[in-house]
């Protein structure tokens, strides 16, 4: 359920990817039952693709993963979640349309 610069996130490999990164980080906590979240994933895997080089995106199965979801605390999803410099700087809860993502995170590019 990834695009082509989409990551999945595990427990085994969070740690380095996400949190070691020296980019900023886009979070995508998300379930394989949640409507919701199958209507943004393509939008985060566009996102993914667009923002390369600038952005490092993964995708989180809430389900597999529980000790980062609840680190996140975690109670809705899609949650998403920008990490810069390993710490959290925004957070998004829902539903949202690309456009609207996109004038979220780009701010945290620079």
């Amino acid at each position: 359920m990834a695009g082509a610069h989409t990551l999945e996130f595990t427990e085994q490999n969070f740690e380095t990817a996400a949190k070691g990164s020296s980019i900023p980080v886009l979070i995508a906590f998300w379930a394989t039952w949640c409507p919701p979240c199958k209507m943004l994933a393509p939008i985060i895997d566009e996102l993914a693709d667009e923002l390369a080089g600038k952005l490092k995106v993964g995708k989180v199965d809430t389900d597999a993963c529980p000790n980062i979801r609840d680190g996140f605390g975690v109670n809705s999803i899609p949650t998403l979640v920008i990490l810069k410099g390993g710490q959290e700087v925004e957070r998004f809860v829902g539903f949202m349309p690309k456009k609207a993502l996109l004038s979220k995170i780009e701010p945290h590019l620079g």
